[in-house]
C-alpha cells in the first residue's frame, strides 16, 4: 500500500435496521485526493443477503436513521453553505427534502417513537459570531470573556460562545415541498426579519442559555426527549454528568439522573418499555477517568444500576442499542472488538467475535446488522441471523487487497519482569534483514487492533519491518493493565514497548535489530520522546502531535483541565519525573516532530517547545506543522496532507534508516 492508496479505504458507518428486519441503511466514507476531503454516499441492502445499492448522490451523506416505521430515512447532509443538515428521503431513494436550517449545522438527531417529529442538536452562537453577522470578519468580533475552566474542544474551537442546544420539528414527508433560500430584502427597522422555515414548520428549542447539551434520544411515549448538559464548571473540571428530560410541548424539565450519581456517561437508548440504559463509567472525585471501565447501566427507581462488570468487559468504544428486553454493545478486548448481548440480569452472549472490531450496529427483526474492520479490509457490512451465521454483505476490502496489503503476526512477549506484552510484527516479502520500525499508539487507554492499518502497511511497502505492541496503560486488557501507568508514565509502558521489540527481533532473523526507529502520536508521541531520551540506539525518531510538557498542557490543552492531573500528577516533583521535557537534554536521536496547527487536545507549542529545545542543544531535529489540521491528522485530516505527511514520514526513513 502506497500513501494514495488511502483513497481504498473505505469506512462503513453505523448502519439503521428496518424494524422488521427486511433492509438495512448504512453511510460510507473514504478519502478522495482529488476532492480534498472525505466522501460517501448512503447504500441500502436487503436482507438477509441482498446486494448493497448506493441510494444517495451526495457528496458526502451520513448518519442514517429510519424512522420507526421504517418509512421515512433522516440523515446528514450538507447544505448550499457548507452545513450538515438534516435531511429526509425515501427509503427507496429519491429527493431528498432538507428538514433542518441550523446557522452552525446539525450535531446530533432522534425520531419521535411516532415519526412525527424530528429533535436536533445544534450550536447556536452569540450574535456577531461564526458569520452570523454577514460581512462581519472573525478578527473584528468583540472579545472573548472566560469565566470558566475551559473553553475550547479539538475540531471545534472555542465553545462557550456557541452552546449546543436542542431543537424539534415536526418531521417532513419525502414528498414535502423543498427548503427556499430567502433572497436578499430590505425591511423597515421597527419590523423583525420573519424566522426562516422549512417544511412548513418552525425549529422549536427546547433549551436556551449558556449550558451546551450532548446525546438525545425519546422517551418510550415520544413525550420528552432526554439529553446531557453539558455545563462549563467555574473552578474545577467535575466529569459526572446529570441526565434531563425536556418536555416536547416546551412546559420544563426535570432531573433524571444527578451528578450526585457520579457517572460519566457515553450514551443512552431508551427500550420499549420505557427502561433508560446508558453507557458511563465511575469517576470518583469527579476527574478519576483513566482506564474508566464504561459499563451498561439500567437508571431503575432505586438509582443506576450496573448491569456488566468493570474488570471484564469495556463498553467505552461503541453505542447500545436496545434488542427486545435486552441490549446490544461492542465490548473491546485485546485488540478486537466484539459484539455482545447483555440481559438484564448480567447475562452475557457473544454475537459476533473473532479478527474483527465492529464499528457500529444496529437491529431489526430477526437480524443483527454490524459495520466491522479485519484485518485485509478497512470496513465492511456484515448481518448476524437468529441462528448465529453471519453474512458480509459487502466487499468493500478488495479494493485495498489490490494496492497490495501484508497481514501481521500476532506476538506475545514475556517481559523483563515476566509481564506478557501483546501485539503485532508486521514484515515485507523476502528474506530481509529488514530495518526495524517501533510503532507506539495514543490514549494511552486506547489500543492498536487487528483492522486494516495504513499507517503499518506504507512502512511495510517501503521496506520497514513495523513492530508494535499494547503496552500497560492500553485498553482491552483489564482496568489494572489499563491503570498501572497512572502517575508512573515512562515506566513499565517504556519497558513494555522496549521488551516487545527486543523480543519480536529476537524470534525473527529477518528482523536487523541494528538499524531501528521509533515513531508515535499523541500519547505515542510522548512515549517516543520517552524512548529516545533513555534508550541511543535509535537511528531516528517521529514524535507526532505529543503531550511533551504536562505544565504547560495544563491551560493550554481543551483536556488540560483533568488529563495531566490524573496521569502524572500535580505536584512540581511528579510533573518533573514523567516529562519529556524534563530530560530533553539527554536526547541525541534526530528526531522529526510533527504537528498540526489547530491541535487544541496537544497543541502546538507542546511541539514547538519540544523542537526548540532540540535546537538549542544541538540535536539534529526538523519540524513539520500542517495548517488547517487538527489531532484527528491521521485518521480524519485532509487527504492532500495525509499523503504528504506519509511522503514526508518516508522521506525522513529514508535519510536515517535508508533500506537495504
Amino acid at each position: 500500500m502506497r500513501a494514495h492508496d488511502i483513497e481504498s479505504l473505505i469506512s462503513v458507518g453505523r448502519p439503521t435496521v428496518a424494524a422488521d428486519g427486511s433492509f438495512a441503511v448504512f453511510a460510507t466514507s473514504r478519502p478522495d485526493i482529488e476532492a480534498n476531503r472525505a466522501v460517501g454516499q448512503l447504500w441500502r441492502v436487503d436482507l438477509p443477503d441482498g446486494t448493497p445499492r448506493r441510494l444517495t448522490r451526495g457528496t458526502a451523506d451520513s448518519a442514517p436513521r429510519l424512522s420507526p416505521d421504517g418509512s421515512r430515512l433522516a440523515f446528514v447532509r450538507a447544505d448550499a453553505k457548507g452545513k450538515p443538515q438534516v435531511h429526509v428521503v425515501a427509503p427507496a431513494g429519491g429527493e431528498p427534502v432538507q428538514a433542518t436550517d441550523a446557522v452552525l449545522g446539525v450535531e446530533d438527531f432522534a425520531w419521535s417513537p411516532d415519526g412525527a417529529t424530528l429533535a436536533f442538536l445544534a450550536r447556536v452562537p452569540e450574535k456577531g459570531r461564526y458569520g452570523s453577522v454577514e460581512g462581519l470578519d472573525a478578527a473584528a468580533e468583540a472579545p472573548r470573556h472566560i469565566t470558566g475552566v475551559r473553553w475550547h474542544a479539538n475540531g471545534v474551537g472555542y465553545i462557550a460562545d456557541r452552546p449546543a442546544h436542542v431543537f424539534v420539528i415536526a418531521a417532513p414527508e419525502p414528498d414535502s415541498e423543498p427548503f427556499y433560500e430567502p433572497a436578499a430584502a430590505v425591511r423597515p427597522d421597527e419590523v423583525t426579519p420573519p424566522k426562516r422555515t422549512l417544511v412548513g414548520a418552525e425549529a422549536r428549542a427546547l433549551t436556551e442559555g449558556t449550558t451546551s447539551h450532548s446525546g438525545l434520544v425519546f422517551s418510550a411515549d415520544g413525550h420528552e426527549v432526554l439529553t446531557v448538559p453539558d455545563e462549563i464548571e467555574p473552578e474545577r473540571r467535575d466529569l459526572r454528568n446529570r441526565l434531563i428530560a425536556l418536555a416536547i410541548d416546551g412546559s420544563g424539565e426535570r432531573e433524571v439522573l444527578s451528578a450526585d450519581a457520579g457517572l460519566a456517561l457515553s450514551d443512552l437508548t431508551v427500550a420499549e418499555d420505557g427502561t433508560i440504559a446508558v453507557l458511563g463509567h465511575e469517576v470518583g472525585d469527579g476527574i478519576d477517568f483513566i482506564a474508566p471501565g464504561v459499563g451498561l447501566w439500567l437508571l431503575e427507581a432505586g438509582g443506576p444500576r450496573r448491569v456488566t462488570d468493570a474488570d471484564e468487559v469495556h463498553l467505552g468504544d461503541g453505542h447500545v442499542t436496545p434488542a427486545g428486553r435486552d441490549f446490544l454493545v461492542q465490548d473491546s478486548i485485546r485488540g478486537r472488538i466484539r459484539l455482545l448481548r447483555v440481559a438484564r440480569d448480567g447475562t452475557l452472549s457473544e454475537i459476533l467475535g473473532g479478527d474483527v472490531e465492529v464499528g457500529g450496529h444496529g437491529a431489526g427483526g430477526h437480524h443483527v446488522v454490524a459495520a466491522v474492520a479485519r484485518p485485509e479490509s478497512f470496513g465492511e457490512l456484515v448481518s448476524v441471523d437468529r441462528g448465529g451465521h453471519v453474512r458480509t454483505l459487502t466487499g468493500f476490502g478488495a479494493r485495498a487487497a489490490a494496492s497490495g496489503i501484508v497481514l501481521p503476526r500476532e506476538l506475545t512477549i514475556t517481559g523483563r519482569d515476566g509481564y506478557p506484552v501483546h501485539g503485532w510484527v508486521a514484515t515485507p516479502e523476502g528474506d530481509g534483514p529488514f530495518p526495524v520500525i517501533l510503532q507506539i499508539h495514543g490514549g494511552p487507554f486506547a489500543s492498536y487492533g487487528v483492522h486494516l492499518f495504513d499507517e503499518t502497511q506504507v512502512l511495510v511497502d517501503a521496506g520497514y519491518a513495523v513492530v508494535y505492541s499494547n503496552p500497560r496503560g492500553s485498553a482491552g486488557y483489564g482496568r489494572t493493565h489499563g491503570r498501572s501507568i497512572r502517575q508512573q508514565m515512562g515506566t513499565v509502558d517504556f519497558a513494555d514497548v522496549i521488551d516487545f521489540l527486543e523480543g519480536a527481533i529476537a524470534g525473527d532473523p529477518r528482523l536487523d535489530g541494528d538499524r531501528v526507529g521509533v515513531q508515535g502520536g499523541s500519547y505515542g508521541g510522548y512515549l517516543t520522546a520517552w524512548v529516545i531520551a533513555h534508550d541511543h540506539r535509535f537511528a531516528g525518531a517521529i514524535v507526532e502531535r505529543g503531550f511533551l510538557e504536562p505544565l504547560s498542557f495544563q491551560g493550554t490543552s481543551d483536556i488540560g483541565s483533568f488529563f495531566g492531573d490524573e496521569y502524572v500528577g500535580v505536584s512540581a516533583d511528579d510533573i518533573a519525573r514523567q516529562s519529556p521535557m524534563a530530560v530533553v537534554g539527554q536526547v541525541t536521536t534526530p528526531t522529526l516532530v510533527m504537528h498540526s496547527e489547530l491541535d487544541f487536545r496537544c497543541p502546538l507549542e507542546q511541539a514547538t517547545r519540544y523542537y526548540s529545545a532540540l535546537k538549542r542543544q544541538g540535536t539534529e531535529a526538523e519540524l513539520l506543522v500542517f495548517p488547517g489540521e487538527n489531532h484527528e491528522l491521521t485518521r480524519s485530516g485532509q487527504p492532500r496532507h495525509r499523503v504528504q505527511r506519509f511522503e514526508a514520514v518516508l522521506d525522513w526513513w529514508a535519510k536515517h534508516l535508508p533500506v537495504g
